[in-house]
């Protein structure tokens, strides 16, 4: 989800304490100092290691991104990948190696855009909300808590989500696809005008609104997390984990690890719930999409809480966390890379 894909920043001198670059500019304005070129090269480069730090993660953890889908649309009554290990081998077996990549060239070509745009906003969001909580305390050296990195988080993914649905849905179709699938999309863009042309351009949001209600917790959580973890970390140095006020690498790993399971496992279901309403619609799906009884043929939903009511009473409330221990397995890398990958790209933007 929207996946799936949260990453945090740190900026200035002391980067491990504070997020708000943008806001520092800004106040350097105001005492008459101008800097349009620091802030060019700062929007750019948080673009580009926005956008590396997604590719990166996601293709370090992509068999089991492919696997966790797989687990969540296919039908319960043909089961064919039961668990973590069977399902990497019987992909492995049924598809050979490329079998295990299926999507993730769509998926970075997702990702990139997405995570590039969700670093901005978050810049962007956190930096206007400090300046108004300033504003409104009447405290100029006001620092941002928890509940407003939480709002500015649910901003920049929101944002970046809807800016890249699109492809995120076909990618959800790609990966499902398998060699005895009746039609192969060839790709992201064939997908995208299959799509677009045999189902119209509202199916190109499907399962736009749970994603919308998750990102907020997820996105939300990951960024309020982490940053509030790092500046704990920094401030009671528990266990000498701290030295200097600079976190290791092996810290910021275990922070972002934290971060992204936390949002991971409250915004699952909605997860869950975003691929099966992708699939519907679609002719060709695969036979392992999930059908109602013993039909391969996928179900229709009405609307997100249609959807929700037809999998718990077809497949009980367990389904909702259909493909969870593959994607737990890949949050700890995926997550952590794409934190440590981010704040090693904008290391130099103050140089």
């Amino acid at each position: 989800m929207a996946s799936e894909d949260v990453v945090g920043k740190s900026t200035g001198d002391s980067a491990v304490t504070t997020i708000v670059n943008l806001a520092e500019e800004a106040k350097l304005a105001r005492e008459g100092v101008k800097a349009p070129g620091h802030a060019i090269l700062s929007i750019c480069k948080s673009l580009v290691a926005g956008g590396v730090a997604g590719g990166v993660s996601r293709t370090a953890v992509a068999p089991l991104e492919r696997l966790k889908i797989l687990l969540q649309v296919q039908n319960p009554h043909s089961i064919q990948y039961n668990g973590t290990i069977q399902g990497l081998k019987y992909i492995w077996k049924s598809e050979g190696f490329r079998g295990l990549f299926r999507g993730n060239g769509t998926n970075c070509a997702r990702i990139v855009p997405n995570s590039a745009v969700k670093f901005f906003s978050y810049e962007q969001a956190s930096s206007g909300i400090l300046w108004l909580y300033r504003r409104q305390s009447g405290n100029e050296d006001a620092q941002i808590t928890p509940v407003l990195r939480l709002g500015a988080g649910a901003c920049a993914g929101i944002i970046a989500m809807s800016a890249t649905y699109p492809m995120d849905m076909v990618r959800g179709r790609i990966t499902v696809q398998t060699e005895k699938s009746p039609y192969q999309y060839r790709g992201m863009f064939n997908a995208l005008g299959t799509v677009y042309r045999e189902e119209g351009f509202r199916a190109l949001y499907k399962g736009w609104l749970p994603s919308v209600i998750g990102v907020i917790p997820y996105v939300g959580l990951n960024f309020a997390v982490y940053e509030s973890l790092k500046d704990w970390l920094v401030k009671s140095k528990p266990y000498g984990l701290v030295e200097d006020s600079e976190l290791s690498v092996v810290t910021r790993l275990a922070c972002g690890a934290v971060a992204g399971t936390v949002g991971q496992t409250v915004a699952y279901p909605l997860d869950v719930i975003r691929r099966r309403m992708q699939m519907v619609g679609w002719k060709d799906a695969a036979s392992v999409v999930t059908g109602e009884g013993r039909s391969k043929a996928p179900l229709e939903y009405a609307g997100m809480i249609d959807a929700f009511r037809k999998t718990v009473h077809h497949e009980g409330f367990g389904a909702l966390y259909k493909g969870l221990v593959p994607n737990s397995v890949k949050v700890v890398p995926s997550i952590a890379i794409a934190f440590v990958t981010y704040e090693f790209g904008r290391v130099t933007k103050n140089d």
